[in-house]
């Protein structure tokens, strides 16, 4: 079989149109059989999200055992997950300049890990967990078919689309995802068609095969272009940059503290299921729980509290900071809805309009994927207010700095002309790098 396969590829290499309808065949069905494979992933976890979301909110004694949760999931990454811990991180390091195999265990671990969070109150959403698994799946698929390394990496960036694709009923901005999240201002041609097939089956299959059911979110009118507009939207874009690098930065910050004052990782996130205790009483609600899907629904529908974009920024960096298992992006998204919601009311502009450019924004700003967060815009609010939407991608893109929740991806292309970034340079080693050239400058 493998004799078979090399003589044809020598054969087709020697024409160019078979050698490209070779590829492009290749890659359709592989692309599909990784969107097979993360669709149906996303389908069982969020059905069973669905369930231990709805016991949640039925049995409010759940929350108590938040701590014991934490500790749990802990023991078992501590005990069975080896590079598991480094959750999407591992899956960038892996495409960016290969190494060992993804476990296969990472997949039934972060589900199992993302599940108890939410049942018993963690503040998570669920991107982590669908990127995790996906590119768990793609790896293990690509080491059963024997794919060679260069194709291994494809295959990885098919996992991320899939899974991202597959969990959001967002193939296009799945699509993008994966091409953009491995490094800032580069994009990889050669993967998209079958990031595409792997985001587009993906999503087919959690939602026609599986039934999964996503929720869009209505805009009923978009205001007509004009200067005063535009600058109120700019205004707001910088706003949700900021905002997303606070996110990034808090998140980190707590994750470095916590590991520093607490070695063990199971009294590590049992204290952070107290914490997260104390502050569900301290606020009075439990409506920063959870994936902060209500959060969202009340910024298009009806009314939410001026500062519900900072609480559900604390209970979210809290929770994962602390060590527990789930994505960034949902609360994410309620963060930036929220906070839309909020500087509507300032700056005399329709809710749900700034709502929805906050949702896609502030989530841009944490992830540094502009291009697919104005492609999760169109797909979820439809093309009315495209515009708008580049906008506020573009903008809470350069003013996140050189930050973001993924410390492992590469600076491509840095943000600024004026900031020299050497090549290989991550958003974990940048602040290292920055320091030590204002020390240089200092001394001189």
């Amino acid at each position: 079989m493998r004799n078979w396969r090399e003589r044809w590829m020598a054969y087709a290499g020697k024409r160019s149109q078979l050698a490209i309808w070779t590829t492009v065949v290749k890659w359709i069905i592989l692309g599909s059989c990784v969107g097979i494979l993360t669709g149906t992933a996303s389908a069982l976890f969020l059905k069973s999200l669905d369930y231990v979301t709805t016991l949640r909110m039925e049995h409010s004694w759940l929350l108590f055992l938040l701590p014991l949760g934490g500790a749990l999931v802990s023991y078992l990454y501590f005990r069975y997950g080896k590079d598991s811990a480094k959750g999407n991180n591992l899956i960038l390091e892996n495409i960016q300049s290969g190494g060992a195999p993804i476990p296969l265990r990472m997949a039934p671990l972060v589900l199992f890990g993302t599940l108890v969070t939410h049942l018993f109150g963690g503040s998570a959403g669920r991107e982590g967990t669908a990127v995790q698994m996906g590119g768990s799946l793609a790896d293990s698929f690509g080491r059963w078919i024997r794919i060679s390394p260069l194709d291994r990496k494809i295959l990885l960036m098919c996992g991320i689309s899939g899974g991202f694709g597959s969990i959001f009923g967002t193939p296009l901005a799945g699509t993008l995802f994966g091409l953009e999240v491995i490094a800032l201002g580069l994009i990889s041609h050669q993967a998209l068609l079958p990031c595409f097939a792997a985001s587009f089956v993906g999503d087919l299959v959690a939602t026609k095969l599986w039934k999964v059911h996503h929720i869009h979110y209505a805009v009923s009118e978009f205001p007509a272009l004009g200067f005063l507009v535009v600058l109120k939207v700019l205004l707001a874009s910088v706003i949700f940059g900021l905002v997303g690098m606070l996110f990034s930065q808090l998140t980190h910050f707590l994750k470095v503290r916590f590991t520093l004052l607490i070695k063990n990782p199971m009294v590590k996130s049992a204290l952070g299921g107290f914490i997260i205790i104390a502050l569900v009483y301290l606020v009075g609600t439990r409506e920063y729980l959870g994936l902060g899907l209500p959060l969202i629904a009340d910024s298009f529908q009806g009314e939410v509290s001026p500062f519900a974009f900072l609480w559900k920024l604390i209970f979210t960096a809290f929770t994962l900071g602390s060590g527990f298992q789930g994505g960034e992006v949902t609360p994410l998204f309620a963060i930036g809805a929220t906070l839309g919601h909020t500087l509507a009311g300032l700056l005399h502009m329709y809710g749900p309009f700034l709502a929805s450019l906050g949702f896609i924004a502030v989530f841009c700003g944490a992830t540094n994927t502009p291009i697919a967060c104005f492609l999760m815009g169109i797909e979820l609010f439809g093309s009315g207010g495209a515009i708008y939407m580049f906008m506020a991608c573009v903008v809470s893109y350069l003013f996140s700095s050189h930050t973001g929740i993924y410390t492992s991806q590469l600076i491509g292309v840095s943000k600024s002309h004026l900031i020299s970034v050497p090549e290989g340079t991550t958003l974990a080693s940048i602040k290292e790098l920055l320091k030590v050239k204002r020390e240089k400058r200092d001394e001189t």
